[in-house]
């Protein structure tokens, strides 16, 4: 049977075997999903108010996303240029069961994302006690990290994405005689508003994702800098996967701040290279 070794601190090497690991991974999914799940009642004994302040919140004239646009463009003088017309969404559900569903739905949705630092974190246990301590110190403040730039991500999705989406679509007409009405199901919307939601919030984690292939020496700053061309075209590809909508202001909207993102990692990417050339330098003396 093979055998993988796990170091911890201050403890003598371990040796664990295969099924081990397992059985420690299967530990760690358990108390992820019963945290999931207890949130996901949690929201369940409460889905009304959620449904009615949170989840409708892109498609709702009210939303404050459509209320800081309106005053932003006024502040500026350009009258509704910057505002968002207003939107009207009537769904529906096409069997009995469907509102029951759709409530079981959103509160497993939300219950995972609410949940989604206590999954880092037990995921972080789990590859903890295989890392050095040289790869512990550098990864200090891991989990508040991947945390922060899912939740920025996440929020970007549903406080900008989501509204300029729902109000594309909703607001879009095929044909002049207005024979056609939209009238989406619970069902369409919750999976629109969370593909933008989880979308978004992993698409953002492109800091993170840099920072630990360039610790382990996969990635280098010159490598992203030479490949800026291409990574336009890939972000632009993902920005067109998350938005739902076909019109390129929404599109933009996604793009523009991954660009931001990619910049931002290649100054992630030059800090943390320099900090390893540093770091062999001193070892090899």
């Amino acid at each position: 049977m093979a055998k993988f070794r796990r170091k911890k601190e201050n403890t003598d090497t371990a040796e664990m075997t295969f099924i081990d690991h397992l059985d420690a991974l299967r530990m760690h999914i358990i108390r992820s999903v019963l945290v999931i799940f207890i949130s996901s009642i949690v929201i369940f004994i409460y889905r009304n108010w959620v449904f009615d302040n949170i989840i409708t919140g892109p498609i709702n004239p009210n939303f404050i996303t459509y209320r800081v646009l309106y005053k932003i463009s006024h502040w500026l003088g350009l009258g509704d240029g910057l505002a968002l017309p207003p939107v009207k969404v009537n769904m529906q559900t096409t069997s009995f069961g469907g509102q029951f569903l759709g409530s079981i739905t959103l509160s497993f949705t939300m219950g995972a994302i609410v949940s989604a630092p206590y999954v880092f974190w037990e995921l972080w246990r789990f590859i903890k006690p295989a890392l050095t301590e040289h790869e512990l110190k550098n990864t200090r403040f891991a989990i508040f990290w991947v945390s922060f730039f899912f939740f920025l991500g996440a929020a970007f999705g549903f406080f900008l994405l989501g509204p300029y989406t729902f109000n594309f679509l909703a607001n879009f007409k095929l044909g002049t005689l207005s024979m056609l009405e939209s009238r989406p199901t619970l069902t369409d919307y919750l999976e629109n508003l969370t593909n933008i939601i989880l979308g978004c919030g992993l698409a953002f984690e492109l800091p993170v994702a840099t920072h630990v292939l360039t610790r382990i020496g996969l990635l280098t700053p010159m490598f992203m800098r030479r490949s800026r061309r291409y990574a336009i075209v890939i972000l632009l590809t993902i920005a067109a996967f998350i938005t739902p909508s076909p019109d390129w202001m929404s599109m933009m909207i996604v793009f523009v701040p991954l660009m931001a993102l990619y910049e931002f990692s290649i100054l992630v990417a030059a800090k943390v290279y320099k900090e390893e050339q540093k770091r062999e330098k001193e070892e090899w003396g």
